[in-house]
Protein backbone atom coordinates (compact mmCIF):
# COMPACT_ATOMS: atom_id res chain seq x y z
CA UNK A 1 0.00 0.00 0.00
CA UNK A 2 1.48 3.44 -0.95
CA UNK A 3 1.97 6.37 1.57
CA UNK A 4 -0.51 8.15 0.28
CA UNK A 5 -3.21 5.54 0.96
CA UNK A 6 -2.17 4.97 4.01
CA UNK A 7 -2.27 8.69 4.88
CA UNK A 8 -5.92 8.66 3.79
CA UNK A 9 -7.12 5.51 5.37
CA UNK A 10 -5.29 5.96 8.92
CA UNK A 11 -7.27 8.89 10.11
CA UNK A 12 -10.56 7.89 9.27
CA UNK A 13 -10.00 4.28 11.25
CA UNK A 14 -8.13 6.40 14.56
CA UNK A 15 -11.35 8.16 14.80
CA UNK A 16 -13.59 4.89 15.17
CA UNK A 17 -11.00 3.40 16.98
CA UNK A 18 -11.20 5.96 19.51
CA UNK A 19 -15.05 6.04 19.33
CA UNK A 20 -15.15 2.36 19.99
CA UNK A 21 -13.30 3.15 23.19
CA UNK A 22 -15.46 5.65 24.45
CA UNK A 23 -18.84 3.62 23.01
CA UNK A 24 -17.44 0.61 25.95
CA UNK A 25 -16.73 3.54 28.51
CA UNK A 26 -20.28 4.62 27.87
CA UNK A 27 -21.26 1.23 27.71
CA UNK A 28 -19.98 -0.31 31.30
CA UNK A 29 -20.42 3.21 32.94
CA UNK A 30 -24.41 3.34 32.83
CA UNK A 31 -26.94 0.77 33.46
CA UNK A 32 -29.50 0.38 36.48
CA UNK A 33 -26.27 1.26 38.88
CA UNK A 34 -24.33 4.02 37.13
CA UNK A 35 -20.86 4.16 37.77
CA UNK A 36 -19.21 7.83 38.14
CA UNK A 37 -16.50 8.74 35.89
CA UNK A 38 -13.81 8.67 38.45
CA UNK A 39 -14.96 5.79 40.20
CA UNK A 40 -14.98 3.95 36.79
CA UNK A 41 -11.43 4.61 36.20
CA UNK A 42 -10.24 3.74 39.93
CA UNK A 43 -11.76 0.23 38.63
CA UNK A 44 -10.42 0.16 35.49
CA UNK A 45 -6.66 0.22 37.04
CA UNK A 46 -7.46 -2.35 39.41
CA UNK A 47 -8.42 -0.43 43.07
CA UNK A 48 -12.46 0.72 43.54
CA UNK A 49 -15.13 -0.94 45.64
CA UNK A 50 -15.81 -4.45 45.08
CA UNK A 51 -19.38 -3.97 43.75
CA UNK A 52 -18.20 -1.98 40.98
CA UNK A 53 -15.58 -4.40 40.30
CA UNK A 54 -17.68 -6.95 39.83
CA UNK A 55 -20.13 -5.12 38.03
CA UNK A 56 -17.76 -3.57 35.22
CA UNK A 57 -14.78 -5.90 34.97
CA UNK A 58 -17.12 -9.71 35.35
CA UNK A 59 -20.71 -8.09 33.70
CA UNK A 60 -20.77 -5.30 31.84
CA UNK A 61 -17.09 -5.23 30.27
CA UNK A 62 -17.21 -9.14 28.54
CA UNK A 63 -20.84 -8.12 27.26
CA UNK A 64 -19.77 -4.73 25.62
CA UNK A 65 -16.58 -6.56 24.17
CA UNK A 66 -18.94 -9.51 22.77
CA UNK A 67 -21.00 -6.90 21.56
CA UNK A 68 -17.97 -4.87 19.81
CA UNK A 69 -17.16 -8.00 17.84
CA UNK A 70 -20.65 -9.27 17.01
CA UNK A 71 -21.18 -6.23 15.39
CA UNK A 72 -17.82 -6.39 14.28
CA UNK A 73 -18.49 -9.60 12.69
CA UNK A 74 -21.53 -8.36 11.19
CA UNK A 75 -20.58 -5.16 9.33
CA UNK A 76 -17.52 -7.01 7.81
CA UNK A 77 -19.83 -9.75 6.35
CA UNK A 78 -22.37 -7.21 5.08
CA UNK A 79 -19.47 -5.33 3.49
CA UNK A 80 -18.23 -8.23 1.55
CA UNK A 81 -21.96 -9.69 0.38
CA UNK A 82 -22.35 -5.56 -0.85
CA UNK A 83 -19.08 -5.53 -3.11
CA UNK A 84 -20.31 -9.58 -4.22
CA UNK A 85 -23.23 -8.66 -5.37
CA UNK A 86 -22.65 -4.59 -6.16
CA UNK A 87 -26.43 -4.11 -4.20
CA UNK A 88 -26.56 -1.78 -0.71
CA UNK A 89 -29.67 -4.13 0.61
CA UNK A 90 -27.32 -7.25 0.58
CA UNK A 91 -27.01 -7.87 4.29
CA UNK A 92 -26.72 -11.66 5.98
CA UNK A 93 -29.86 -10.96 7.93
CA UNK A 94 -31.92 -10.27 4.97
CA UNK A 95 -30.09 -12.35 2.35
CA UNK A 96 -31.24 -15.58 4.84
CA UNK A 97 -27.39 -16.75 6.38
CA UNK A 98 -28.75 -15.10 9.93
CA UNK A 99 -31.81 -17.70 9.56
CA UNK A 100 -29.62 -20.65 8.38
CA UNK A 101 -27.36 -20.21 10.82
CA UNK A 102 -29.92 -20.04 13.53
CA UNK A 103 -31.46 -23.14 12.24
CA UNK A 104 -28.33 -25.21 12.46
CA UNK A 105 -27.38 -23.72 15.28
CA UNK A 106 -31.06 -24.42 17.19
CA UNK A 107 -30.60 -27.93 15.86
CA UNK A 108 -27.60 -28.65 17.76
CA UNK A 109 -28.82 -27.20 20.47
CA UNK A 110 -31.93 -29.45 20.80
CA UNK A 111 -29.64 -32.48 20.19
CA UNK A 112 -27.40 -31.66 23.28
CA UNK A 113 -24.42 -30.98 21.19
CA UNK A 114 -21.57 -28.94 22.45
CA UNK A 115 -20.37 -25.16 22.17
CA UNK A 116 -17.98 -26.45 19.60
CA UNK A 117 -20.50 -28.43 17.13
CA UNK A 118 -23.45 -25.75 17.93
CA UNK A 119 -20.89 -23.18 15.73
CA UNK A 120 -20.36 -26.12 12.96
CA UNK A 121 -23.85 -26.61 13.14
CA UNK A 122 -24.41 -22.97 12.61
CA UNK A 123 -21.96 -22.64 9.55
CA UNK A 124 -23.10 -25.30 7.72
CA UNK A 125 -26.63 -23.91 7.89
CA UNK A 126 -25.21 -20.86 7.25
CA UNK A 127 -23.50 -22.10 3.85
CA UNK A 128 -26.56 -24.36 2.96
CA UNK A 129 -28.18 -20.67 3.17
CA UNK A 130 -25.66 -19.47 0.39
CA UNK A 131 -25.42 -22.17 -1.77
CA UNK A 132 -29.83 -22.33 -1.70
CA UNK A 133 -30.22 -18.20 -2.65
CA UNK A 134 -27.62 -17.86 -4.79
CA UNK A 135 -28.21 -21.06 -6.43
CA UNK A 136 -32.26 -20.30 -6.99
CA UNK A 137 -31.06 -16.40 -7.53
CA UNK A 138 -29.38 -16.97 -10.58
CA UNK A 139 -30.94 -19.77 -12.00
CA UNK A 140 -30.06 -20.58 -16.09
CA UNK A 141 -29.34 -16.00 -16.82
CA UNK A 142 -27.38 -13.90 -14.35
CA UNK A 143 -28.02 -12.67 -11.07
CA UNK A 144 -30.29 -9.30 -11.12
CA UNK A 145 -30.69 -6.73 -7.32
CA UNK A 146 -34.58 -7.42 -7.72
CA UNK A 147 -34.30 -11.56 -8.19
CA UNK A 148 -31.42 -12.66 -5.46
CA UNK A 149 -33.11 -10.06 -2.49
CA UNK A 150 -36.50 -11.70 -3.31
CA UNK A 151 -34.93 -14.93 -3.54
CA UNK A 152 -33.26 -14.16 -0.29
CA UNK A 153 -36.59 -12.88 1.38
CA UNK A 154 -38.55 -15.96 0.34
CA UNK A 155 -35.19 -18.45 1.94
CA UNK A 156 -35.33 -16.18 5.06
CA UNK A 157 -39.22 -16.83 5.14
CA UNK A 158 -38.51 -20.79 4.82
CA UNK A 159 -35.86 -20.68 7.72
CA UNK A 160 -38.42 -18.76 9.75
CA UNK A 161 -40.94 -21.43 10.12
CA UNK A 162 -38.76 -24.06 10.54
CA UNK A 163 -37.38 -22.15 13.56
CA UNK A 164 -40.91 -22.16 14.24
CA UNK A 165 -41.45 -25.76 13.94
CA UNK A 166 -38.15 -26.00 15.95
CA UNK A 167 -39.74 -23.71 18.77
CA UNK A 168 -42.79 -25.54 19.24
CA UNK A 169 -41.58 -29.08 19.69
CA UNK A 170 -38.49 -27.61 22.31
CA UNK A 171 -38.91 -28.56 25.62
CA UNK A 172 -40.96 -26.20 27.63
CA UNK A 173 -38.66 -24.84 30.17
CA UNK A 174 -36.27 -24.18 26.69
CA UNK A 175 -38.60 -21.96 24.86
CA UNK A 176 -37.82 -18.29 26.81
CA UNK A 177 -33.92 -18.44 26.72
CA UNK A 178 -34.40 -19.49 23.41
CA UNK A 179 -36.86 -16.66 21.96
CA UNK A 180 -35.11 -13.63 23.43
CA UNK A 181 -31.37 -15.89 21.76
CA UNK A 182 -33.42 -15.63 18.33
CA UNK A 183 -34.27 -12.59 19.42
CA UNK A 184 -30.41 -11.24 19.87
CA UNK A 185 -29.31 -11.04 23.40
CA UNK A 186 -26.00 -10.64 24.62
CA UNK A 187 -27.09 -10.93 28.15
CA UNK A 188 -25.35 -14.17 28.64
CA UNK A 189 -22.63 -13.16 26.05
CA UNK A 190 -19.63 -13.56 28.82
CA UNK A 191 -16.79 -14.92 26.23
CA UNK A 192 -15.88 -12.50 23.39
CA UNK A 193 -12.46 -13.34 22.36
CA UNK A 194 -13.28 -15.86 19.68
CA UNK A 195 -15.61 -13.46 18.05
CA UNK A 196 -12.52 -10.45 18.81
CA UNK A 197 -10.03 -13.06 17.54
CA UNK A 198 -12.13 -13.54 14.39
CA UNK A 199 -13.17 -10.08 13.90
CA UNK A 200 -9.41 -9.24 13.92
CA UNK A 201 -8.34 -11.98 11.78
CA UNK A 202 -10.61 -11.69 8.59
CA UNK A 203 -9.29 -7.82 8.47
CA UNK A 204 -5.88 -9.23 8.19
CA UNK A 205 -6.95 -11.66 5.87
CA UNK A 206 -9.48 -9.72 4.02
CA UNK A 207 -7.77 -6.26 3.66
CA UNK A 208 -4.51 -7.32 1.29
CA UNK A 209 -7.89 -8.44 -1.56
CA UNK A 210 -8.79 -4.75 -1.15
CA UNK A 211 -7.52 -3.96 -5.05
CA UNK A 212 -9.01 -7.10 -5.99
CA UNK A 213 -12.25 -6.36 -4.16
CA UNK A 214 -12.49 -2.87 -5.54
CA UNK A 215 -12.18 -4.38 -8.67
CA UNK A 216 -14.42 -6.77 -8.49
CA UNK A 217 -16.85 -4.21 -7.20
CA UNK A 218 -17.30 -2.67 -10.64
CA UNK A 219 -18.54 -6.52 -11.80
CA UNK A 220 -16.78 -10.13 -12.72
CA UNK A 221 -16.29 -9.16 -16.23
CA UNK A 222 -14.30 -5.70 -15.71
CA UNK A 223 -12.58 -7.73 -13.09
CA UNK A 224 -11.97 -10.76 -15.01
CA UNK A 225 -10.19 -8.01 -17.63
CA UNK A 226 -8.08 -6.47 -15.52
CA UNK A 227 -6.61 -9.89 -13.93
CA UNK A 228 -8.85 -10.93 -11.24
CA UNK A 229 -9.38 -14.31 -10.70
CA UNK A 230 -12.59 -13.92 -9.84
CA UNK A 231 -14.58 -17.51 -9.23
CA UNK A 232 -12.27 -18.63 -6.25
CA UNK A 233 -12.44 -14.75 -5.05
CA UNK A 234 -16.47 -15.24 -5.12
CA UNK A 235 -15.80 -18.42 -2.96
CA UNK A 236 -13.91 -17.21 -0.82
CA UNK A 237 -16.00 -14.10 0.01
CA UNK A 238 -19.01 -16.60 0.30
CA UNK A 239 -17.64 -18.97 3.06
CA UNK A 240 -16.07 -15.75 4.93
CA UNK A 241 -19.04 -14.37 5.18
CA UNK A 242 -21.04 -17.57 6.25
CA UNK A 243 -17.93 -18.29 8.64
CA UNK A 244 -18.17 -14.77 10.29
CA UNK A 245 -22.10 -14.95 10.39
CA UNK A 246 -22.51 -18.58 11.82
CA UNK A 247 -19.81 -16.63 14.63
CA UNK A 248 -22.05 -13.75 15.54
CA UNK A 249 -25.28 -15.93 15.23
CA UNK A 250 -23.59 -18.53 18.09
CA UNK A 251 -22.43 -15.59 20.35
CA UNK A 252 -25.59 -13.60 20.45
CA UNK A 253 -28.12 -14.82 18.42
CA UNK A 254 -29.94 -13.14 15.04
CA UNK A 255 -28.95 -9.82 14.98
CA UNK A 256 -30.13 -8.35 12.00
CA UNK A 257 -29.49 -5.15 9.85
CA UNK A 258 -26.16 -4.18 11.28
CA UNK A 259 -24.39 -5.73 7.88
CA UNK A 260 -27.22 -3.75 6.30
CA UNK A 261 -26.39 0.12 7.64
CA UNK A 262 -23.02 0.37 8.74
CA UNK A 263 -21.34 -0.40 5.34
CA UNK A 264 -23.32 1.37 3.67
CA UNK A 265 -23.26 4.70 5.43
CA UNK A 266 -20.00 4.58 5.50
CA UNK A 267 -19.34 4.11 2.12
CA UNK A 268 -21.45 7.58 2.07
CA UNK A 269 -18.98 9.04 3.92
CA UNK A 270 -15.54 7.36 3.22
CA UNK A 271 -16.18 6.35 -0.36
CA UNK A 272 -15.40 2.77 -1.89
CA UNK A 273 -12.34 1.40 -1.36
CA UNK A 274 -12.43 -1.64 0.40
CA UNK A 275 -8.92 -1.12 1.84
CA UNK A 276 -10.93 1.28 4.08
CA UNK A 277 -14.10 0.05 4.35
CA UNK A 278 -13.79 -3.32 5.13
CA UNK A 279 -11.82 -2.41 8.63
CA UNK A 280 -14.28 0.34 9.03
CA UNK A 281 -17.38 -1.66 8.87
CA UNK A 282 -15.69 -4.26 11.50
CA UNK A 283 -15.35 -1.14 13.78
CA UNK A 284 -18.78 1.16 13.24
CA UNK A 285 -20.45 -2.23 13.32
CA UNK A 286 -19.25 -3.10 16.86
CA UNK A 287 -19.82 0.66 18.17
CA UNK A 288 -23.11 0.22 16.53
CA UNK A 289 -24.59 -2.38 18.62
CA UNK A 290 -22.52 -1.74 22.00
CA UNK A 291 -24.71 1.35 21.65
CA UNK A 292 -28.06 -0.54 20.96
CA UNK A 293 -26.72 -2.95 23.44
CA UNK A 294 -26.07 -0.17 26.22
CA UNK A 295 -29.91 1.29 25.09
CA UNK A 296 -31.34 -2.16 25.54
CA UNK A 297 -30.74 -2.63 28.64
CA UNK A 298 -31.42 0.48 30.00
CA UNK A 299 -34.71 2.11 28.10
CA UNK A 300 -36.82 0.16 30.42
CA UNK A 301 -34.17 -1.04 33.30
CA UNK A 302 -34.05 -2.97 35.00
CA UNK A 303 -35.81 -5.22 32.62
CA UNK A 304 -33.87 -5.28 29.38
CA UNK A 305 -35.05 -5.42 26.21
CA UNK A 306 -33.39 -8.06 23.52
CA UNK A 307 -31.07 -5.98 21.35
CA UNK A 308 -32.46 -7.01 18.01
CA UNK A 309 -35.37 -5.42 18.75
CA UNK A 310 -32.92 -1.68 18.58
CA UNK A 311 -31.31 -3.27 15.24
CA UNK A 312 -34.83 -3.66 13.54
CA UNK A 313 -36.11 0.06 14.51
CA UNK A 314 -33.08 1.22 12.64
CA UNK A 315 -32.76 -0.86 10.16
CA UNK A 316 -36.09 -1.70 8.58
CA UNK A 317 -36.63 2.56 7.74
CA UNK A 318 -32.78 1.95 6.52
CA UNK A 319 -33.68 -0.73 4.25
CA UNK A 320 -37.51 0.75 2.98
CA UNK A 321 -34.97 3.38 2.21
CA UNK A 322 -32.71 1.79 -0.05
CA UNK A 323 -35.54 -0.18 -1.52
CA UNK A 324 -37.19 3.71 -2.28
CA UNK A 325 -33.60 4.54 -3.78
CA UNK A 326 -33.23 1.18 -5.97
CA UNK A 327 -36.45 1.70 -8.04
Amino acid sequence: MHRGDLARILPPLLLLIVAAGLSLLLAVAIGSVRIAPGELWAVLIGDGDSLHRTLVLELRLPRALAALATGGLLGIAGALMQVLLRNPLADPYVLGLSGGAAVGALLAMLSGLGLTLVSGSAFAGAMLSVVVVFGLAHGTGSWTPTRLLLTGVVVAAGWGALIAFLLAVSPTERLPGMLYWLMGDLAYARAPWTALTAVIVACVLMVPFGRSLNVLARGPMQAAALGVNVRPLTWTIYAVASLLTALAVTTAGTIGFIGLIVPHMLRLVLGNDQRLILPASALGGGILLVLADTLARTLIAPEQLPVGVITAMLGVPTFLYLLYRSR
